[in-house]
């Protein structure tokens, strides 16, 4: 069993590694690294699923996830593949509503975990890191966001 300290230092070692969070110094990683655990999926295995409550989020160290969505005909059609670095299911830690797709691991997979319960002591405990964690997932979201807008016009044109 990891001791505490070489947990947290792993866990510090693969936020830095995610490219998510530029904006982060050596003592932000090392202070949000205490609010966010690690977890393994094998493939094949939901990390959650469509409609589920979104009690955390995930960034994606190694390996890749499926985003799946029910279709009209109700069968799960993939809409991306994840790779490692990306965030997902923050949709549902940031507004609270429930789980908008289903994510597969498309082969094994490591995993940083953030609960919404350790987001909100974070922002009581540390509020200038977790404004800065939040800005980043928005950055990446608002990213994403103006992608699909651009692939949506191009379908149309």
């Amino acid at each position: 069993m990891p001791t505490n300290s070489s947990l947290n230092n792993e866990i510090r070692e693969m936020l830095m590694d995610c490219g998510l969070f530029l904006a982060l110094t050596p003592a932000d990683f090392s202070a949000a690294a205490g609010y966010f655990s690690i977890s393994h999926v094998d493939k094949g295995d939901a990390v959650f699923n469509e409609g589920d409550a979104g009690t955390f989020m995930c960034i994606l160290h190694s390996g890749t996830v499926s985003v799946q969505k029910l279709n009209g005909e109700g069968r799960q059609v993939e809409t991306a593949l994840l790779r490692s670095g990306r965030a997902f299911g923050e949709m549902a830690v940031l507004d609270g509503e429930r789980r908008s797709a289903t994510c597969i691991a498309a082969s094994p997979c490591s995993l940083l975990n953030l609960g919404k319960d350790s987001l909100d002591k974070m922002l009581n405990e540390a509020p200038k890191v977790a404004a800065k964690i939040i800005r980043a997932i928005a950055v990446a979201m608002s990213k994403r966001l103006r992608m699909m807008d651009g692939q949506v016009l191009a379908q149309h044109e």
